[in-house]
This record gives structure tokens, sequence and C-alpha cells, in this order.
């Protein structure tokens, strides 16, 4: 999925998930160097990330 759609997915923008994707280690794959790079993610690898966020209350 590409970025639109995956920020969609995690209910958080666009710029948020720019910033944060490597500092919280959301599965991300990179076409390309830079600025002009393509990221996108793999549904089942967010899924598996999301589990991994949940906080015992």
């Amino acid at each position: 999925m590409g970025v639109r759609e995956a920020a969609d997915y995690l209910g958080v923008s666009v710029s948020w998930l720019y910033k944060n994707t490597t500092r919280l280690g959301i599965p991300v794959y990179r076409f390309g160097v830079g600025s002009n790079a393509k990221i996108r993610f793999r549904c089942s690898e967010m899924e598996v990330w999301i589990k991994q966020q949940r906080v015992g209350l």
C-alpha cells in the first residue's frame, strides 16, 4: 500500500507517518534514494506492528 493508504489505515497524517516510520520501527520498503524515494507498506506487516503496540491495562 502507498503512504496515503497506510496513513489512513493507521488513522494518522501522512506527515506523521513520514516522521515516525523509522523511529517507531514501522515496517517500510524504500524504492530509490533521497527525497525522491518511494515508500510502500505491506498490510500484513502493518497488522503485526499494530498488534505489537498493544498496551496491557
